[in-house]
């Protein structure tokens, strides 16, 4: 007792120190993340309000922004809770990656497993959010290729990543609109290609055309509070140099771009640009120019940047002429270095926007030490020289589950037609079922449908996890677009809602289950092969049917307790190992489900009858069914018991009435009804009836051999 209470306070103790640490070890480990998105970064910024966003810098440079999904969308996944995400994301609006933070995708977590997962995300790496980013789907051409960005999509999971990928762009394109230029309304400008005058080189420097722009020594050293005399990796001759001279000119416009080149190469320059893109000159001379000695072409120079409302764009070497810009260009100055830069079209750069040009200086000092600053130069060109336009913010991608049932027309169709043929089925089933070996080979045919398209091709199989979803939803914020995601799932479940309360659950259960379907199958070849059927009474039949609804009535709160724990549970359905991942399992799973389907060679359709937890809360709603569709007549268990007998779900009572919970609506008993040759009662009528007729004509006969004969007359 004493011990016990001396360790009361430690532990109170150490659960204070556990509520004040772990925020800050969740931070700490979300920090982990951000850096591994952004590999150069010296600091993360604490998240600022508004937006919701992590800043990554190097030093003193803006690397991106990392954000959460669940910040900016609450879409819902297949499981019914949103998939939290960490995306990073460049100045430029191009993905430095995505991390999966949480998830409850029942594919990823007990199906195809988790790596798939991560293995889909790593694809966004290096994307631009500049074009919308379809995951799988038709390519139509170049020019379908070149306005879309197409990522691989993971079979068997596409409703979860179809509704990922719609989080991502959900997200990045918030933060894009409210922190990146080129994503938000504002003038845009295209040079004007008819606007030229014949302009000398002293003319486009005085109309500021061309920008010169020179750092000197004393300015170098009064930024980094050096001599520069420290730095020996200056060259040796650099007090009589300016420390950078540098000149630069937008070519875009032919004012500027054919008086530097000439008509022949500002034409090849404009060839080689791609739609929308933009071309910078920069010259340098000095002791710092704008590349270094050892710059590879058409890579990125880390010593220049553009720069645009705060917001650096990044340049790109074109390695125009083969690198040999000098030597193309007639200009009256010395310049030791010419490039031809390009201005992706994702940057939105404006050139009739201010903007500047931002020199990075690195100083070694020694193997160990390195000096940093860096200067800009503000210009502005005439804005005589553009076409002023609205921007054209950037488009809103096609909804996605618009897409996604554009994508499956076909398969939209198909089970549309089915569906509407099985209405037809149901609403002249007298009719039809008059005609016993038609109705059944039909019957095997839509059963095979089931099996293979709505099932195994179009993964229409339906699940409790689908219950759990739609409860959940309706828990919380309900958004019909989740549901729209699988046009399939959406038909079916829609199909199977409004006719639980016309003919009971039996629709589904005994027609458009993949499941059922595959296990009526085996009880076809069970007959053919003449396997003994294991009969089972009616009191344990009655008992053992309670077990489904026992099982729903254990994952349902479970849902909403844990939907983790509720989605291991639910592995008590086979349809994912058996339909969704064809047996392409762990053996555990296949084992199961194996065995499932084994016991439905001996007893019919083992498991709908006694363990399914979606059949359960179908028939818990199908009780409010408005019609009792399936005809008794008086000699129905009174006495005749032909279609118990022959009913294998047993859903018939002695007394002849039909359990709709129970009835999965094969119409078996129908046929029969309907068969002069099988019911009971029209087979006793009709004895009875020839019988009678019998009588009658024994009647007719006796009566005329006891009539008195007349005699001839003499």
């Amino acid at each position: 007792m004493t011990r016990s209470a001396t360790l009361t306070p430690c532990v109170r103790a150490l659960l204070l120190l556990c509520v004040l640490v772990s925020p800050s070890l969740f931070a700490q480990g979300l920090d982990e993340q951000i850096m591994q998105l952004f590999p150069k970064a010296t600091r993360i910024e604490p998240k600022q309000e508004n937006p919701p966003v992590y800043s990554a810098y190097q030093l003193d440079e803006l690397l991106g922004y990392a954000f959460e999904s669940t910040d900016y969308s609450n879409l819902q996944g297949f499981s019914g809770k949103p998939i939290r995400l960490l995306i990073g994301m460049d100045p430029q609006g191009v993905l430095a990656g995505i991390k999966v933070l949480e998830h409850h995708e029942p594919v990823f977590l007990h199906g195809l497993g988790e790596q798939s997962l991560f293995d889909f995300v790593e694809q966004y790496r290096q994307k631009s959010i500049g074009k919308p980013i379809v995951v799988g789907g038709r390519e139509g051409g170049m020019a379908a290729s070149d306005s879309v960005t197409r990522i691989d999509g993971v079979s068997k999971a596409t409703v979860s990543l179809v509704i990922l990928n719609e989080t991502v762009l959900l997200s990045a394109l918030s933060v894009a609109r409210q922190l990146l230029e080129g994503f938000s309304s504002g003038p845009l400008a295209t040079a004007k290609p008819d606007v030229y005058q014949p302009l000398d080189w002293g003319e486009l420097l005085r109309e500021g055309f061309v920008q010169r722009w020179t750092i000197s020594r004393n300015e170098v050293e009064r930024a980094i509070g050096h001599t520069l005399d420290d730095y020996p990796d200056l060259e040796a001759d650099g007090e009589n140099r300016p420390f950078s001279d540098l000149y630069f000119a937008y070519l875009n416009a032919p004012t500027i771009g054919r008086n530097l080149l000439g008509d022949a190469e500002f034409q090849r320059l404009m060839e080689e640009l791609k739609p929308n893109e933009q071309a910078l000159l920069v010259m340098s001379s000095g002791i710092y120019r704008h590349v270094p000695d050892d710059f590879m072409p058409a890579t990125t120079p880390s010593r220049l940047v553009l720069m645009q409302n705060d917001h650096a764009i990044e340049l790109h070497d074109m390695n125009f002429n083969n690198g040999a810009v000098l030597a193309m260009l007639n200009v009256p100055i010395d310049a030791d270095e010419a490039h031809v830069f390009r201005i992706k079209a994702h940057n939105a750069f404006n050139p009739a926007e201010p903007a500047g040009l931002r020199l990075n200086v690195r100083l070694p000092r020694n193997h160990l030490v390195e000096t940093h600053t860096q200067f800009t130069r503000d210009f502005q060109l005439a804005p005589e020289l553009f076409d002023v336009q609205q921007a054209q913010v950037v488009a809103e991608p096609v909804p996605v589950w618009l897409r996604m049932w554009q994508e499956r027309w076909w398969q939209v169709g198909v089970l549309g037609l089915s569906l509407l043929l099985l209405t037809g089925v149901f609403i002249w089933q007298h009719r039809i079922s008059r005609h016993s070996r038609g109705f059944h080979l039909f019957r095997a045919g839509f059963l095979l449908f089931t099996l293979v398209f709505i099932g195994l091709y179009a993964q229409g199989q339906l699940s409790v996890v689908n219950i759990f979803t739609l409860l959940l939803a309706l828990w919380k914020n309900f958004d019909i677009q989740v549901f729209l995601m699988d046009p399939v799932i959406f038909m079916l479940w829609s199909f199977t809602f409004v006719s639980l309360f016309v003919w009971g659950r039996g629709v589904f259960c005994g027609w458009l289950c993949p499941f059922g379907a595959l296990q009526e199958m085996l009880g076809w070849i069970a007959k053919r092969l003449h396997i003994p059927q294991w009969k089972i009474s009616d009191s344990s039949h009655r008992r053992l049917q309670w077990l489904k609804y026992l099982i729903l009535i254990g994952l349902v709160p479970t849902a909403f307790y844990s939907l983790t724990l509720a989605e291991r549970l639910a592995e008590i359905e086979p349809f994912k190992t058996s339909i969704t991942l064809f047996f392409v399992r762990s053996w555990p799973f296949v084992l199961y489900a194996m065995g499932l389907l084994g016991l439905g060679l001996f007893v019919h359709k083992f498991y709908c009858r006694y363990v399914c937890p979606l059949g359960a809360g179908l028939a818990m709603l199908g009780k409010f069914h408005l019609f009792s569709w399936l005809k008794r007549i008086d000699a129905c268990g009174k006495p005749c018991q032909h279609c118990k007998n022959h009913c294998e779900i047993g859903a018939i009572k002695r007394d002849g009435r039909i359990d709709y919970g129970e009835c999965i609506q094969c119409l078996e008993c129908i046929v029969i009804l309907n068969d002069e040759d099988q019911c009971v009662a029209t087979i006793s009528a009709r004895k009875r009836s020839a019988k009678a007729d019998r009588h009658r004509q024994g009647t007719l006969i006796a009566t005329d051999a006891m009539a008195p004969r007349s005699r001839p007359a003499s």
